[in-house]
Parts: C-alpha cells; sequence; structure tokens
C-alpha cells in the first residue's frame, strides 16, 4: 500500500485542508473529541466543542487543558434540537463524536440511550439540512453494532444484529447519517470504531469500556478480575491512530458516503492484561473470574474487525502498537490521576 500516514504525521495535503477551517466537534470534551481537537488546533483549524457534560460521560475539561483559550466551548445537548441549528451553521466540518457509549447504561436506561444515539442524530442531520447542506460530517459508529461474530474477521459486509440497546441505537444513528448523504448529497462518513484507548480515555468507572476500568486497577495497583477465561482475542486502536483515520475521512472524497471498519492486531484479552501489568510494572496481579450475569447476556465474545477497506480507500492502517499505546496512556494516568479519578 505504499507510503502510509503515521500518527500524527498525515500527509501534508490532509492538515492543510483544516487551517484556518471552523470545525465542530460534538462530543468534543470527551476522550477522542478532545484528542482530535488538540490535532485541529495544531493544524490551525478553528475549533468549537460541544459537550453536555453529563455526569459520568467522560466529559473532562482538563481534556483540553493548555488548549482551552484556542478553542471555543459549548455546554450544550446534542439532545437540544434548537442549539444544534445555530451551531452547525458556517462550520466547515463536522465531527460528530457525542453519543452514550455504555453498554451497561444503555440496558438499565434505554430510553436515554434511544434519546442521545438515536433521536438527537437525527436532529443533527436535519440541522445540516437545513442550516448548512455543504457541511463535512464524519460519524463515530462502533463494532458493537455487528454483535457476536458469524465469522473472523468481521467486514463491512458482516448482518448486523446487536446484543444491547447501544448497538441497536447505533445502527440507526449511522442509517440517519448515510441516508442524508444518500437522499439530500449531505456529504457523511461513518467509522465503526473498535476498542479505542489513550490518554484522556475515562476510567473512573467500569461501564463505558472494560479497558478503561483495567487501566485504573492497573495503574492503582489493585488485582485485575479477568472475566470468563481471557481467551476471546480483541483488537485495540491508540487514540491517535483513530484521530488520523477521523481526519482521512473528512478530508479524502473517496470517504464520502461509505462505512469504514478501524481494526487492528486481534490480541486475547488475557495477553492484554498481562501487557498492561508488565508496563504497568505488577500492580496487583490478574485473576479470572465468572462474568456477572448483566454483563454475560450482552457479552460478544470473540471479536475483531478487518479493516482493509479504509486500508485500500484511505491508505489509513495502525501504527501504535499495544505495549506503546499502553505505555504512554499509564504514565498519562499516573501524571494526572486526580484529574481522572480523585476529583469529581
Amino acid at each position: 500500500m505504499g507510503d502510509l500516514p503515521r500518527a500524527g504525521q498525515l500527509p501534508a495535503a490532509v492538515g492543510a485542508s483544516f487551517a484556518g477551517a471552523p470545525v465542530l466537534i460534538t462530543g468534543g470534551l470527551g476522550f477522542i473529541g478532545s484528542t482530535l481537537a488538540r490535532r485541529l488546533v495544531g493544524l490551525g483549524a478553528r475549533v468549537t466543542i460541544v459537550d453536555s457534560m453529563l455526569p459520568g460521560a467522560g466529559g473532562n475539561l482538563f481534556n483540553v487543558a493548555g488548549i482551552e483559550e484556542r478553542v471555543r466551548i459549548n455546554i450544550s445537548d446534542v439532545r437540544d434540537p434548537n442549539s444544534l441549528q445555530y451551531l452547525v451553521r458556517g462550520q466547515r466540518f463536522l465531527f460528530n463524536l457525542a453519543g452514550q457509549n455504555s453498554h451497561i447504561d444503555s440496558m438499565r436506561d434505554p430510553f436515554t440511550d434511544l434519546e442521545i444515539n438515536c433521536r438527537s442524530q437525527l436532529s443533527i442531520m436535519e440541522a445540516c439540512r437545513h442550516h448548512n447542506p455543504d457541511i463535512r460530517v464524519v460519524y463515530t459508529a462502533t463494532r458493537q453494532q455487528y454483535g457476536r461474530a458469524d465469522y473472523l474477521p468481521i467486514d463491512e459486509r458482516h448482518p448486523l444484529h446487536p446484543v444491547d440497546v447501544n448497538g441497536v441505537n447505533n445502527i440507526a444513528g449511522e442509517s440517519y447519517h448515510i441516508l442524508y448523504h444518500q437522499v439530500y448529497g449531505i456529504r457523511t462518513t461513518s467509522l465503526r470504531l473498535t476498542n479505542t484507548y489513550g490518554p484522556r480515555m475515562l476510567i473512573r468507572h467500569p461501564r463505558q469500556t472494560a479497558l478503561g476500568w483495567l487501566i485504573h486497577q492497573a495503574v492503582a495497583g489493585a488485582r485485575i478480575d479477568l472475566f470468563g477465561g481471557g481467551t476471546d482475542r480483541r483488537d485495540f486502536n491508540y487514540v491517535d491512530d483513530v484521530v488520523d483515520a477521523l481526519l482521512l475521512a473528512a478530508t479524502d472524497p473517496a470517504a464520502v458516503g461509505e462505512i469504514f471498519n478501524l481494526g487492528g492486531e486481534p490480541v486475547t484479552l488475557r495477553a492484554a492484561v498481562e501487557t498492561l501489568l508488565e508496563v504497568a510494572e505488577g500492580g496487583g496481579g490478574c485473576r479470572i473470574v465468572p462474568f456477572p450475569p448483566e454483563r454475560k447476556a450482552i457479552d460478544i465474545g470473540e471479536v475483531f474487525t478487518d479493516y482493509t477497506k479504509i486500508a485500500r480507500t484511505l491508505g489509513w492502517r495502525p501504527t501504535v502498537p499495544l505495549r506503546e499505546g499502553l505505555a504512554r496512556t499509564v504514565a498519562f494516568y499516573r501524571e494526572h490521576w486526580r484529574h481522572y479519578v480523585d476529583e469529581g
């Protein structure tokens, strides 16, 4: 595939596309959104961040420490259609990252998940259609939409049979984005993310990402309880690689109207935990424990995705090895622990 972009080293033409450009990021105070905002500020973009700062959802003002004077922050909920109608006006790019990401919470409170991940996405598309039809939109979906694998690795043609409310609503949110391209010509792209990790991810509680909570336990020196046998394989993407994919998708015309998997080298969950404990210098060790019933019911088992399509179309591939990414992540939380665990 020739010379492919490495994290933070994209082709100059990609960076030039954002110089001076007005960019809107929904969910911009969260993990991926704030990392994207930092990259865009470095490229000279005029960034507006929208975030509701819902308790427990991952929004954190410390995520933009050091760039807070160079971005515009709007504390607003994507469930408010009036604010979105105003905010999309004049924007050249929209990175639509706002969402309720907890699979457990989606089962406990399905109607909130419906409002955020489904109805709000339709409102965003309507705001673009009526107030900025020329905007370029990149939406972040999830590999959870596939549910349990019929075959591995999972490509974009794999059937969608989600195992939780979150997966169902993400399918709807993604479908609205693609439909509004097909019917109204809105230039949209959807990226189906796999397990994204790195600095600034939510690690305070275990309801959003299993890996985030495992990182919390390892840095805290606590014993890690690994559900099941730990033999299922998963793939992981370091956040800088995900940001590269977002920027490529937003600037390459070949991405318009398309859905792409991200993905990485599959490893067993046990191997991932052992690597984490090694870079965290031991922690409290690990033991295998049974799945709690509410988690077992929605566990997807062994799942990893095929990212051939985005590699061929946009030249993207993951570049940060798991060990290196985990080492960077552990170092970040050791330095900034109080901003992600002790406060709030």
